[in-house]
């Protein structure tokens, strides 16, 4: 279930960490993830949570993971779980983290989640992008740091999908005149501190019911892309869109400027999934090339 290398790993890091021998008493398999396998591990001191891959076919995957979530943490703004700690072991690369029970969500969950991620938001940085390059999903994300948002969302979050793509000649052609456009369809903000991979599969309800981030794609980036991405598998509940427009006010249209900004997670998904995504992306560019 866990290679033996990654389990003396484990107990080599928390017994440094907190500083006294630490004894692995259960590892269970948890379900979910398509890239990693992940495991429950009891231990003599507490639970922990453990996702751990190749660490040939994804490099640094979870060196940077630990950074975003750091990043998200030190924020403080949402509840998002500790690192432990990253590293390697064999052939394996590994995240430890402490182990989070799904709680019942609270009276004012969406409302306490909307709100939290304006303030999220808020949190800025000079440029859009970040020092470093990550993930989203299995897929190298590139951030090169821009000045403006429109050349940041061209050069590092559409044109590095499409050229693995291969598209047709007519999406090309959508696409080059959809980039002419853009600096005149985003209003004009500062770069927010984004999750970036803001599905129903990337939060959860802690012990105490209260909004949780995990498994990010962190970047600074407009904070419509964070709402956007809520929205492309159905939506979360209506209370937090309003709670995040109490708190943070999005600029008029911003409704119509989800489809723009789902270009990105839509494109990602034909290049990991095939082109059955295809025709959301050509939908969304005849909308706004037409």
């Amino acid at each position: 279930m866990l290679p033996i290398e990654l389990e003396n790993l484990v107990k080599e890091l928390l017994t440094k960490t907190l500083g006294e021998v630490v004894e692995i008493r259960q590892i269970k398999s948890v379900g979910g993830g398509s890239i990693n396998q992940t495991v429950h591990i009891q231990t003599n001191d507490k639970p922990y949570f453990l996702k751990f891959n190749s660490s040939s076919r994804y490099p640094n995957m979870f060196e940077v993971e630990k950074k975003g979530l750091n990043l998200l943490k030190e924020a403080n703004e949402l509840f998002v779980p500790e690192v432990i700690g990253a590293g390697e072991g064999g052939e394996y690369a590994f995240l430890l983290l402490d182990y989070v029970d799904s709680g019942i969500q609270q009276k004012n969950y969406w409302e306490d989640f909307g709100s939290s991620l304006a303030q999220l938001h808020k949190h800025s940085a000079p440029k859009f992008g970040l020092d470093h390059d990550n993930y989203i999903g299995s897929l190298d994300q590139a951030n090169k740091q821009q000045d403006s948002w429109s050349e940041f969302f061209i050069s590092e979050r559409l044109e590095p999908q499409i050229r693995v793509a291969e598209l047709p000649s007519d999406v090309m052609r959508m696409f080059s005149t959809l980039f002419g456009k853009l600096e005149k369809i985003f209003p004009k903000e500062t770069p927010s501190l984004l999750h970036g991979d803001l599905w129903s599969g990337n939060y959860m309800t802690s012990p105490k019911g209260a909004p949780t981030l995990i498994d990010p794609a962190v970047y600074y980036g407009h904070r419509e892309m964070d709402i956007g991405m809520s929205k492309l598998f159905g939506g979360f509940a209506t209370e937090f869109y309003s709670a995040y427009n109490s708190t943070w006010p999005l600029e008029r249209g911003w409704e119509n400027r989800v489809d723009i900004c789902n270009l990105y997670p839509l494109m990602v998904h034909v290049n990991l999934f095939g082109g059955s995504y295809l025709s959301q992306v050509n939908s969304i560019l005849n909308k706004f090339t037409a």
